[in-house]
């Protein structure tokens, strides 16, 4: 059974940090493309980092690219997100998800609707 459970969420002031853990079990994290998403009230779910199955980053949304940076271990199965220079607008459900396979490689990293796997999210709270 395929699992992925998000941790690491919580209330930062603008300018903090946060690091978020996606702790996944059913599949090995060394053989999919992943990704961090989010979602804030009545906006639409957007990927902001993709990373492939080898470890090499697929790519960062341009709203977070140079403050976020997304990694994976393949020894502890996990997937991280560490968020810096928090801004207001970064506040939002995040979610962590899974593309098992090598097939993942056919579509865009940001695509989030090929990924068929989704964790619960974590909420980030980013305050003035």
């Amino acid at each position: 059974q395929v699992q992925l459970v998000e941790s690491g969420g919580g209330s930062v002031q603008a300018g903090g940090s946060l690091r978020l853990s996606c702790a996944v079990s059913g599949y090995r994290v060394a053989s999919s493309c992943m990704i961090w998403s989010r979602q804030a009230p009545g906006k639409e779910r957007e990927a902001v980092a993709g990373i492939f199955p080898n470890g090499d980053i697929a790519g960062y949304a341009d709203s977070v690219k140079g403050r976020f940076t997304i990694s994976s271990d393949n020894a502890k199965n996990t997937l991280s997100l560490q968020m810096t220079s928090l801004q207001i607008e970064d506040t939002a459900m995040y979610y962590c998800a899974a593309y098992p396979g090598y097939a993942c490689y056919s579509e865009p990293w940001w695509k989030s609707n090929k990924y068929p796997y989704w964790g619960q999210g974590t909420q980030v709270t980013v305050s003035s």
